[in-house]
């Protein structure tokens, strides 16, 4: 028994890695489990969700609502990600993130960054980010567990899911600067890197986050997500890349050399 169950669970490769990553990334909301504390019973909320720039999954919650209380009594929870497509709901790839909810105090530099950054992903929430009940939390992955469809089964580690170094401070610090410009002087660049390099389809995407890795657009409801050619180690490296991007584009599209 204990042999077949082990059989369901594949070696985790870079595909793995690169489709769970994906999935933390491109999120806009999942489902958050808790511990109800009065009951000590399992309880399942819709919450929405973004990603710190090392891939850190935030909420932004009330301090009303069910689901607070509970990461507030016990930490551990799991979040579940992944969007159903046409057919068979179980035939699509999602990710089970096991964590310890931190919630980030109030004019703090990780407060600020994070609601920030949650903002960027979902910009309708700033109609309720400042009422004082709210308060943003990363989820401190733990380790997750990912089903890449039928017989896709893969349980990764904090390192698979998350990126580490320098570098990650260096982009943060360069990155709403950077999303400012593009998204006000360059929206023909960013259709661009959502067309060519992204393969997403249609016209008018905006830039929602940059990280080592790549880039977070957005389109109304859609999300998607354009990975570098090769990690950015400083924050010069961003605006090199973005440049060489649009460039390589637009010589693909008008047919030159």
């Amino acid at each position: 028994m204990e042999e077949r169950k082990k059989d369901v669970i594949r070696e985790t490769d870079a595909e793995a890695t690169a489709l769970a990553r994906a999935l933390m990334r491109t999120a806009r909301h999942g489902a958050l489990a808790v511990i109800e504390p009065e009951t000590g019973s399992p309880l399942a909320s819709r919450v929405g969700t973004a990603t710190d720039v090392d891939g850190t999954p935030l909420i932004l919650i009330s301090g009303l609502s069910a689901h607070t209380r509970g990461i507030v009594a016990d930490p551990r929870c799991s979040l579940l990600v992944g969007e159903i497509g046409k057919g068979d709901p179980l035939a699509h790839p999602r990710i089970t993130l096991f964590c310890r909810a931190v919630r980030l105090e109030r004019d703090t530099a990780e407060q600020a960054r994070a609601e920030r950054r949650y903002l960027n992903r979902n910009p309708k929430a700033k109609l309720y980010a400042g009422l004082g009940d709210f308060a943003p939390f990363r989820l401190e992955v733990e380790r997750a567990n990912l089903n890449a469809g039928f017989g896709k089964a893969y349980l990764l580690t904090r390192g698979d899911l998350l990126l580490a170094g320098s570098e990650i401070e260096a982009i943060a610090g360069a990155e709403q600067s950077a999303l400012d410009h593009m998204n006000a002087d360059h929206r023909d660049a960013i259709d661009i890197y959502a067309g060519h390099f992204g393969k997403l389809p249609g016209k008018g995407w905006r830039l929602s986050g940059f990280d080592p890795e790549g880039m977070d657009l957005a389109l109304g409801d859609e999300t998607g997500r354009v990975l570098f050619s090769k990690p950015l180690q400083e924050a010069a490296d961003l605006r090199r890349t973005l440049v060489d991007m649009a460039k390589t584009g637009r010589a693909v599209e008008t047919g030159e050399n």
